[in-house]
């Protein structure tokens, strides 16, 4: 009856109280990634208003079963704007994100803060986030640009700095050789994404995207792009290749095999997002094969046939020749590490994943590469 009665007034007072600043309670950042069941208000920014302007917001309460805040509300005469009157698509009246799949994105539209359902295909690219940076006091580790702490080189372990991508011996190594201010990445973050999110820190990965995300980013160079959400989708076979090893009486061919089917791993499942390039794995390594006619004397012989059947797959759906392979039939080019050096140009307007596989061995080990479209 309150809430009724002084309803008049509250009409005739609106225009003197402008609506609260939807960026003003975000719990968040705007153009954060949100996951269902996340806070995305921060319910101590929401402005109380005199109970004269918002009669109504008492009828909320008690709707809500906000008896509290109605007590409140009459003792004091101010009463808090309800959440629902500030927010939009994708958050309950209580301020968490809800009604979607995937890795949202906390917006505001129009006067409203929302939560943007994520896309058909969402994509970032990896890019270093914690580095490690050699001073006289020990190794400093910085993330995003800020210093986190500082780490006696007597105390470097798996304890105290990140070693994901790169071993203790490794780091320790490094230290006894670099300069004061050298640099090296410890860790990676996403960044860069096609539906401009904010980039996304090395620990929230897992949680926004999955494992799979972050063991597949993980393998690739800094600067990959990584395919981090897709809904259902068709898949399409939009080029193949076929490619048998062969025998060469100066080459050893399980060292050609064994290089061969390292090829293989270093490509198989790598996804290129549209109107962007990517290496292979990096993770993968090669055998060299004594060769007086290479530029050092030794070569990866074996990954050529693999590579051809890569090139045929590729091309065949439209991308030019790659980075680091040529035309004939030794397609891998000297000084091309034949996965983390040679560069997919998916000039298409969709993602393009690269499935490889072999059967049978030795010198009749056949290499297979699809092309498969995702739309």
């Amino acid at each position: 009856m309150l809430a009724i009665a002084m309803n008049p007034v509250g009409g005739s007072l609106d225009s003197y109280y402008p609506q609260q600043n939807a960026t003003e309670i975000a719990a968040l950042n705007i153009g954060d990634t949100v996951i269902t069941g996340m806070d995305v208000v921060d319910e101590g920014k929401l402005r109380k208003v005199p109970l004269t302007y918002h009669p109504d917001y008492l009828i909320k309460d008690i709707q809500e079963e906000r008896f509290s805040d109605l007590f409140t509300a009459l003792m004091t005469g101010a009463v808090e704007t309800p959440i629902d009157e500030l927010t939009g698509d994708h958050i309950s009246s209580q301020g968490t994100a809800q009604g979607f799949e995937g890795p949202g994105i906390l917006v505001v539209n129009g006067d409203k803060l929302s939560v943007s359902s994520p896309g058909t295909f969402v994509w970032g690219f990896k890019k270093a986030y914690t580095y490690g940076v050699k001073t006289n006091n020990g190794l400093e580790i910085r993330e995003n640009g800020t210093t986190i702490k500082t780490v006696p080189y007597t105390d470097i372990s798996n304890s105290t700095v990140p070693h994901k991508y790169v071993t203790v011996k490794t780091l320790k190594k490094w230290y006894n050789k670099a300069n004061n201010g050298a640099k090296i990445a410890l860790d990676y973050g996403l960044s860069n994404f096609n539906d401009n999110r904010n980039s996304v820190a090395p620990e929230e990965i897992k949680t926004f995207f999955g494992e799979d995300v972050l063991n597949y980013m993980e393998n690739y160079p800094s600067g990959s792009p990584v395919m981090v959400y897709a809904k259902s989708t068709t898949q399409t076979v939009v080029g193949t290749g076929a490619e048998v090893l062969g025998s060469y009486t100066n080459y050893s061919t399980a060292a050609r095999a064994y290089n061969a089917m390292q090829f293989v791993k270093g490509w198989n499942n790598t996804i290129i997002p549209p109107h962007t390039t990517s290496h292979g794995k990096e993770t993968v390594g090669f055998q060299g094969i004594s060769d007086p006619h290479a530029p050092d004397d030794s070569a990866t012989h074996g990954v050529c046939p693999a590579a051809r059947s890569l090139r045929s797959a590729v091309m065949s759906d439209g991308f030019p020749l790659p980075v680091g392979m040529s035309t004939g039939e030794y397609a891998v080019l000297y000084g091309f590490e034949p996965s983390a050096g040679i560069l997919l140009n998916n000039t298409n307007d969709y993602p393009v994943k690269i499935v490889m596989w072999t059967t049978g061995s030795g010198a009749s080990l056949h290499i297979y590469t699809k092309a498969i479209a995702l739309t």
